[in-house]
C-alpha cells in the first residue's frame, strides 16, 4: 500500500430516489480456476449493491479476488455461479451477436491499471474514440461532425485538449494516457464504470488529479463506479463503501469512514497497519501477518 494522496474532498451526487432500482447488482458470485489439478477458489460468494450515482471500493492485496471480479462484471470472465444484475437486466454470461456485445460494452466499462490496453497504439487517442463512437452509432459521413464535437466533449472532460486527441499514445505522459482510457470508456455512456487499479500505476501527484476527475464525473454523470484497489487510503477519496477481500471471500463491508475509522475485521487492521507512516513498524506488520494465517508465507 502507498501513501495517499491529498485531493480535494470527493463531490456527492444527488441522492437517488428511494424507489429507485438497484444500478448494480452482484449476488452469490462465484469463480474457481484449476491449477495443475488443484482447484483454486477466486472468488467465493460474493455479492453486493450498487446505488444510482453510487460508489464502492473493493478492497484487497494481490490475490485476494478483486481483479477476478472486476473481470466478471464486464463479462471477460465468466461465473461458476451467481448473477450479476445492471439496471434490474441480468449480465448474460456470454453474448453472441453485434447488437447483444454492444448491449453490454454500454452497461459496463472498465479502466485498466495500463492504459496501454485500450488504446491502440497505432492510432491517435482522437481516432480511438472516434471508432467507439462510430462502432455504437452512426456511421455515415453526415455524423461524422457529430462525432468529432462528441470527442473533443469527451476529451475537455477529462481535462484533455485538441493537442491530446492528435497525440499517439506513446506521447503522452502516464496520466494523460490514463486520462484517455476514462474519456474512451465514458464515450458509450455506460451505467457503471469499472476501474481496475486505475491510479496505482501514477506519480501520487497525478494519482490525485485522476481521483478528483473521477469525483466530478460521478457528480456530473450520475454514472456508478466499482473502485478496485489494493489501498485503502485511495478509496476513501472516491467511494461510498468498502468491501474488503481476502482469499475471494468478504471480510467486511461497510461505509468507507466508519470502516477506516473503526475496522472491525483483523484483515483490514492489517490492511490499514500496513501503511507506511512516521513510526511504521513492518516487523510488527508482519508478525500480525503470520497470526492472521500461520499456513501462509510471508509475501
Amino acid at each position: 500500500m502507498t501513501t495517499a494522496p491529498t485531493p480535494a474532498p470527493a463531490p456527492t451526487p444527488a441522492p437517488a430516489p428511494a424507489d429507485a432500482p438497484a444500478l448494480l447488482e452482484v449476488g452469490g458470485l462465484r469463480k474457481t480456476y484449476r491449477t495443475g489439478g488443484t482447484e483454486v477458489v477466486a472468488v467465493d460468494d460474493l455479492s453486493f449493491t450498487l446505488p444510482p450515482g453510487g460508489a464502492l471500493g473493493i478492497v484487497g492485496e494481490s490475490g485476494s479476488g478483486k481483479t477476478t471480479t472486476a473481470r466478471m462484471l464486464v463479462g471477460l470472465e465468466r461465473p461458476d455461479a451467481g448473477r450479476i444484475l445492471v439496471q434490474g437486466e441480468p449480465l448474460a454470461a456470454s453474448v453472441r451477436g453485434r447488437a447483444a456485445r454492444l448491449a453490454r460494452a454500454k452497461a459496463v466499462q472498465i479502466v485498466f491499471q495500463d492504459p496501454y490496453l485500450s488504446l491502440d497504439a497505432r492510432m491517435t487517442i482522437g481516432a480511438t474514440i472516434d471508432g467507439v463512437l462510430r462502432l455504437h452509432g452512426s456511421r455515415d459521413a453526415a455524423a461524422r461532425a457529430a462525432r468529432a464535437a462528441r470527442v473533443r466533449e469527451l476529451l475537455a472532460q477529462v481535462g484533455l485538449g485538441d493537442r491530446e486527441a492528435a497525440a499517439l499514445p506513446r506521447h503522452l505522459s502516464g496520466g494523460q494516457r490514463q486520462r484517455a482510457a476514462i474519456a474512451r470508456a465514458l464515450a458509450v455512456r455506460p451505467a457503471v464504470l469499472v476501474l481496475d487499479e486505475a491510479v496505482s500505476a501514477l506519480d501520487v501527484s497525478v494519482q490525485a488529479q485522476v481521483l478528483n476527475l473521477l469525483a466530478d464525473i460521478r457528480r456530473d454523470t450520475g454514472i456508478g463506479l466499482v473502485f478496485v484497489s489494493h489501498d485503502l487510503a485511495v478509496v476513501r477519496y472516491v467511494c461510498d463503501e468498502a468491501l474488503v477481500m481476502y482469499r475471494g471471500r468478504t471480510r467486511e463491508h461497510r461505509p468507507v469512514a466508519e470502516l477506516l475509522a473503526a475496522p472491525r475485521d483483523p484483515y483490514t487492521a492489517l490492511l490499514l497497519a500496513s501503511v507506511p507512516r512516521p513510526g511504521w513498524d513492518p516487523a510488527s506488520v508482519g508478525s500480525r501477518r503470520r497470526a492472521l494465517d500461520p499456513k501462509r508465507l510471508p509475501a
